[in-house]
């Protein structure tokens, strides 16, 4: 299955320059997601970081694999995760991050589930960058009713 920026927009709240999900490239629910995010020169965070040579902040990479969660829960539990819930980053472990990424990358954000309890899920994530390891960590998440 994939997803284009419409249909990631009919599951993310996020809105510009928040939404860091491009396009969805594969997805088995219950398994794996693959998403893009395309970094560009003119993304507003890079005027202050930094200004001498522009570095897509790690945190936002984190933000980009959450996203990604996001996706993967709502296609794995469509009904538990429709309309009506908001999901809300909950907890980051094991983050690790090995290299830069600048204008001009393509992240390819790999979420891969591990389980879910009642409300919390929890992922395997990846980013990598023209086949180089970028970043990782376990990423939780919980949906709450809005």
């Amino acid at each position: 299955m994939k997803l284009d920026i419409l249909d990631i927009q009919e599951f993310l709240p996020h809105r510009y320059p928040f939404l860091l999900v491009d396009k969805v490239v594969e997805c088995e629910p219950g398994v794996r997601l693959l998403a893009v995010k395309n970094v560009t020169y003119n993304e507003p965070f890079f005027q202050g970081h930094f200004p001498h040579m522009p570095v897509f902040p790690g945190v936002l990479i984190l933000e980009a694999l959450a996203q990604a969660t996001g996706l993967l829960a709502s296609e794995t539990a469509p009904d538990e995760l429709g309309k009506g819930m908001t999901y809300f980053l909950v907890g980051i472990d094991k983050a690790k991050f090995k290299r830069t990424v600048g204008p001009g990358d393509q992240i390819m954000l790999e979420a891969r589930f591990l389980r879910s309890k009642r409300n919390i899920w929890a992922f395997d994530c990846r980013a990598e960058v023209d086949g180089e390891f970028v970043a990782s960590a376990e990423i939780r998440c919980a949906a709450v009713v809005d």
